[in-house]
């Protein structure tokens, strides 16, 4: 099997699995974004997943989307899903359509300064630290409704959720995790709630996820 035929043949198992799970939740497949998380991947990598149906890439850093993105020909909307560095905010605004790791306000400051410059409206979400993990990146819950109500008053950004990657662990324990997520979602009047990754997409999505970001079930290891 060719390198395409597996990203195919991955990608459809993904779809239908995403699928199964949207049915168990009596919600419809149209309600979830799937992501496909695309870093350590060659360029042909991507565009092998871009003609499998990937509308959506999901890249960590920065610098890799730099260099990797103008040998992608395939169409698609391009994530940063991966801790944003304040200086790299103009890159950011250059290369993303969605920037999910916004975590406080002076970050957000400097990108809503390079859309303006760009003449963009950006798209953001606010990732959030649901497992008070001191070594990972997030906003924390309790100056959430002061970060989103800063971050909204901001014209050149456009706030449409949250995202988070709880503490590791078996899928079934995400479960309290992403109910908080999606209460902290609604509390704040928000649509998009990106949380589930390779192992545990689907109770992410029985729980209420608008985003999926999925790469190992697609790519196989890296």
């Amino acid at each position: 099997m060719s390198r395409a035929e597996d990203i195919r043949a991955n990608a459809a198992a993904v779809e239908a699995r995403i699928a199964a799970a949207c049915a168990r939740a009596g919600r419809a497949r149209s309600d979830v974004t799937l992501v496909a998380v695309t870093k350590t991947f060659p360029a042909a990598d991507l565009d092998h997943a871009i003609a499998a149906g990937m509308t959506d890439l999901g890249e960590n850093k920065v610098q890799e989307a730099r260099d990797k993105k103008p040998a992608v020909t395939g169409a698609a909307r391009w994530h940063l899903i991966g801790h944003l560095q304040s200086n790299k905010a103009k890159d950011a605004v250059r290369l993303f359509d969605v920037i999910q790791t916004v975590d406080s306000l002076e970050l957000a400051g400097k990108l809503a300064r390079a859309a303006e410059g760009a003449g963009k409206r950006q798209e953001v979400l606010l990732q959030v630290n649901i497992g008070r993990e001191e070594q990972k990146s997030g906003a924390e819950i309790d100056v959430l409704p002061e970060l989103a109500a800063g971050v909204a008053a901001l014209p050149s950004l456009h706030l449409t959720g949250l995202m988070a990657i709880p503490p590791a662990g078996e899928p079934d324990a995400m479960r309290p995790y992403f109910r908080e997520l999606r209460a902290l979602r609604d509390a704040l009047g928000l649509t998009e709630l990106s949380m589930g990754m390779t192992d545990d997409f689907e109770i992410a999505i029985e729980e209420g996820a608008t985003i999926v970001r999925v790469g190992r079930a697609i790519f196989g290891s890296r």
